[in-house]
């Protein structure tokens, strides 16, 4: 191909990926459709983001995406009088052509017959209260009020409760949700109604409550009733502790963005969220590091069993540490986070078994802090019931599983030869297969799973909530 040519291949691709935005906006904002890429959202993209989204697909699919074909689905679906589901435009496109690529507009409306004519339907919406708001409460009201803006988003953000430390309290709370150092700037307007202690973000008021205690709030006195309150303070990991909220007015359920305690429920979203009960008041979103590792684990266990292993951790520094020489409670953690690694005690591997009861006792873990701000790594070095697999058959097991597999929001795939920790900020995928790192030997293997701690995580304990909410949106494919 010439130059010239490349570069007016570059052109029609660009105009194609234009004519997408408005019909893709529409159908979210009209119809409550969320459109992906292999579970990458094409809400509120860039034409530069859907053509690096469509050669993405193309390469790890090694099937070409081509974006005259995705405008030309994305137009056939405007057409559909579609409710609230969720499509991934990649899928469904092979889907079409592996049918032998029949008339499109027919075989759409057999596809996704249980979303048709359902225009204008909501679900019914789910007020959440968000208990604390430092990195985890940050992002979870990100992803929040990203979904707020189409009819699909049954889960409203009502309420953050903070304590107040300054007069500017408010405005400082609005910097931070506005402006993250390591995430970017927020996608959208953000407003102080300093008279109503609320912050209107994307045209939704979220009412700040000043308290410092549980026990002093009133919700309903707010407009929240029956609400879902995500605690992210990690003050309390027990039920007891945690039943303080639910003994308030407008609290009907509690979710801990950190490991549970005792008989509590822990829940990894997509390996053991089908456990979750109307009955179930209080439940655990377990661990950034845990979250990232059980999904892979549990293909793993099915396909070759885990015998035993060990978790390594090399995670990112946080907020519980010094960033210079300190007294800290904890061993080690007193020291330096941004000038030591730092050997640290986790839970993650031993947490596992909460949500896969059969590899209890068979894993053991560590972690080492190191001076990076977001993005860890998981090694998992695991010896299995039945070995004999080659890296190759690995690796295109965990491609396929990212692609088309149950649990393919949970775990992505990664083939780059320059890949690096910072390359996976953002990701919605609780945590991604590095394949190029992948060892296998005679009766086990070695995994590196890269994972965004925060955002990564955020998007796990969003997934939870909507189960909790019971949602019930359509998915095409079915997954």
């Amino acid at each position: 191909m010439t130059t010239e040519n490349s570069h007016e291949q570059w052109i029609a691709r660009q105009a194609q990926a234009e004519q997408m935005i408005p019909l893709i906006g529409t159908l979210n904002r009209d119809n409550g459709v969320v459109l992906s890429i292999h579970g990458r959202s094409l809400v509120n993209k860039s034409v530069i983001q859907l053509l690096k989204l469509h050669d993405a697909a193309s390469q790890i699919d090694g099937a070409p995406l081509n974006p005259a074909h995705s405008h030309e689905l994305i137009r056939a679906l405007t057409e559909l009088n579609l409710g609230p589901c969720s499509i991934d435009v990649a899928a469904l496109h092979h889907a079409h052509r592996d049918a032998g690529s029949p008339e499109l507009g027919a075989w759409l409306r057999e596809q996704l017959a249980d979303s048709l004519n359902k225009s204008g339907e909501q679900a019914p919406t789910q007020d959440v209260v968000l208990y604390g708001f430092g990195r985890i409460g940050r992002l979870l009201a990100r992803i929040l009020l990203e979904r707020s803006s189409s009819l699909g988003g049954s889960l409203r953000l009502r309420a953050v409760v903070v304590r107040k430390n300054s007069e500017t309290d408010l405005h400082k709370r609005a910097s931070l949700l506005e402006r993250d150092s390591v995430h970017g700037p927020f996608r959208g307007t953000i407003e102080v109604d300093e008279a109503n202690d609320t912050i209107i973000a994307n045209g939704v008021p979220v009412r700040f409550i000043y308290s410092s205690d549980p026990k002093t709030v009133d919700y309903t006195e707010y407009g929240i009733n029956d609400a879902l309150l995500v605690d992210n303070t990690g003050r309390w990991r027990d039920v007891e502790g945690l039943s303080q909220h639910l003994e308030r007015p407008g609290i009907s359920r509690v979710l801990l963005t950190a490991p549970g305690k005792g008989d509590m429920k822990n829940i990894v979203f997509g390996v053991n969220d089908s456990i979750i009960t109307d009955e179930d008041k209080i439940l655990s979103a377990a661990s950034c590091t845990t979250n990232a590792i059980t999904p892979v684990l549990k293909v793993l266990d099915d396909q070759y069993g885990v015998a035993h292993g060990h978790v390594e951790t090399v995670h990112a520094f946080t907020n519980d540490q010094n960033l210079i020489d300190n007294f800290h409670k904890g061993d080690r953690r007193g020291r330096s986070a941004v000038l030591n690694m730092v050997i640290t005690e986790t839970g993650a591997a031993k947490a596992v078994s909460k949500a896969l009861p059969q590899l209890e006792g068979k894993l053991t873990g560590s972690a080492i802090r190191v001076p990076t701000p977001d993005v860890s790594i998981a090694v998992l070095n695991l010896k299995f019931k039945n070995p004999g697999t080659s890296k190759e058959e690995l690796n295109e097991l965990f491609r396929q599983v990212s692609l088309n597999g149950q649990l393919r929001r949970q775990i992505g795939y990664s083939d780059s030869h320059e890949a690096v920790s910072t390359d996976f900020v953002g990701s919605r995928n609780a945590g991604v297969v590095d394949s190029l790192a992948t060892v296998v030997n005679e009766d086990g293997a070695v995994l590196y799973v890269w994972y965004d701690n925060e955002f990564g995580y955020s998007c796990q304990v969003v997934r939870v909530l909507e189960r909790m909410a019971g949602d019930s949106t359509p998915s095409y494919p079915a997954r």
